[in-house]
């Protein structure tokens, strides 16, 4: 059960069905099958094998989807890298992967520079895009694969060899790195194509960074039924609408903030996205009103997804959508959940606790880091550090991470309850709740938010009408911050441990 075959199966069978769309480009499967071997062949020429890293500093592009198929029918480990990442964070991310080759885009030329003489395992570093090769010992792409043997590359892969190592986007601490086998991969695959009712005539289009784990939820799906997968190089709501227009789009992930502003685009129109049958919104909660408004707009579509790079997930189906709103669903079949009390117990419906998970694409563990690995797993299920509760029927509500909660004269406040009323003023297009100094309770919440139209409402009124809708006084913001964007990671999740830090800090006025 590995993915290393895959490309070359579709090769196959249909290799003049669209494999691939990017920008202008087409390809068919046989075309994609001759990028991802030629490139394969050339990491093996540059002398990389099986169990070897192989980094990447790149934003959307074909090239780094073809580094994800290379590798795998190489047997080598893909390690792709966020390019927001500042020179110290690549430091250290390299050190620990301590990859053979490192595909890069030219504007993380600079970092590279800096931080390679501290990255002794580095062999090769390989610069994408149409610009020649900087030197320095860089090699341009073109000249990289333009010698490899055009003879196929398939390496023999076990299920539980590594396929990739992923970071962690930073949101709860360090990053850490999370290893995901071949049948890992593969049952991300064959479960979630299952999930989405995919088939090889569904169209997927992708938007969001593919160095976000989240974008495998779609990604190895399509590429495992032979569906087309559509890229852009970067989220753009106006294209993405006419994109789903023009390419008859089936299937869809986005993240709030992702959804937030396609709804609000001035181009948009429901028919236009009439071919979209799965709406898949992960990463964060999203708020009721979006659903809400969502629900009217585009029924019968959306799916709901929580879950963990590290491997436990749950979801919404478009079919529980409506009658189970507030809930981000159950787990799949093959997975098991339970809520576990501060005490160590198993709680009843409706008491809030611990959501702990296992199943098939339970990682095997954090590279190199037997330490955190045992932390996060105990006896086989993966507690989260979220927090939440289930229905009589088995139905998870998240309620919001461990690390989140807000102590308030030492009542619990989650800014979830909080962010949800916030969500439904109709100039608040996204907004996030944390928990902020304060003299006489501790902490007390806080909202940053993003408006509809600027200046249309400001921070005074905010709060006034967030403060006479919560459920209990503990609950009212003593703070509302207008922002003109937050600050986000690749996959485009808030970083509210920023946001927080800075008042912790006393840096309000820096935010």
């Amino acid at each position: 059960m590995d993915t290393a075959g895959l490309i070359p199966h579709h090769a196959r069978y249909r290799p003049e069905a669209t494999a691939v769309v990017f920008g202008g480009q087409r390809l068919t499967w046989q075309a994609f099958d001759a990028r991802a071997n030629a490139l394969a062949q050339a990491l093996r020429a540059a002398g990389v094998g099986k169990g070897d890293r192989v980094a990447s500093v790149l934003a959307n592009c074909l090239e780094l989807l073809d580094l994800y198929w290379a590798c795998a029918r190489l047997g080598a480990i893909a390690v792709p890298l966020s390019p927001l990442l500042m020179a110290d964070g690549l430091r250290s991310l390299l050190q620990d992967a301590a990859p053979k080759v490192l595909l890069l885009q030219p504007a993380a030329l600079g970092m590279v520079r800096e931080v390679r003489a501290d990255v002794p395992s580095l062999r090769t570093c390989v610069l994408v895009g149409d610009t020649p090769a900087a030197g320095d010992g860089m090699t341009a792409y073109a000249d990289f694969v333009a010698a490899a043997p055009a003879q196929p590359l398939l390496e023999t892969v076990a299920p539980e060899d590594t396929y990739n190592i992923m970071y962690t986007s930073g949101t709860t601490g360090l990053p850490k790195g999370i290893v995901h086998t071949h049948r890992i991969r593969a049952c991300y695959g064959t479960l979630f194509a299952n999930a989405w009712r995919m088939s090889p005539r569904s169209v997927v289009l992708h938007t969001g960074a593919i160095v976000f784990n989240g974008a495998f939820v779609t990604m190895m799906p399509c590429f495992t039924v032979g569906a087309r997968y559509v890229l852009h190089r970067q989220f753009d709501a106006a294209a993405l609408i006419e994109t789903c227009a023009a390419e008859k789009v089936t299937h869809l992930m986005l993240v709030p903030a992702q959804i937030a502003a396609v709804l609000s685009d001035p181009g948009f129109a429901a028919e236009k996205l009439a071919s979209v049958e799965v709406l898949l919104s992960l990463g964060a909660p999203l708020p009721l009103a979006q659903k809400e408004q969502l629900d009217a707009l585009l029924p019968g579509r959306f799916h709901e997804l929580y879950g963990l790079t590290e491997g436990f997930v749950t979801i919404l189906d478009r079919d529980d959508a409506v009658r189970k709103r507030g809930s981000v669903g159950v787990p799949p079949p093959f997975f098991d959940m339970r809520i576990v009390r501060d005490d160590g117990q198993d709680a009843a419906a409706g008491e809030i606790g611990e959501i702990v998970g296992r199943g098939p694409i339970l990682m095997p563990g954090y590279y190199q880091r037997p330490d955190l690995t045992a932390q996060a797993l105990r006896d086989g299920w993966l507690y989260t550090g979220d927090v939440g509760h289930v229905d009589a029927d088995g139905f998870l509500f998240l309620v919001d991470r461990k690390k989140d909660m807000i102590d308030s004269g030492g009542v619990k406040v989650y800014p979830k309850d909080v962010e949800e009323v916030a969500a439904r003023h109709p100039e608040v297009l996204e907004v996030t709740v944390f928990g902020i100094p304060d003299d006489k309770w501790g902490e007390t919440p806080a909202a940053a938010v993003r408006l509809r139209t600027h200046g249309s409402v400001t921070p005074e009124a905010l709060q006034a009408w967030i403060n006479e809708r919560v459920a209990a006084r503990y609950q009212r913001v003593s703070k509302v911050l207008v922002l003109e964007d937050f600050p986000r990671n690749a996959a485009g999740k808030i970083l509210k441990r920023e946001l927080r830090d800075g008042f912790w800090a006393g840096r309000a006025t820096r935010i």
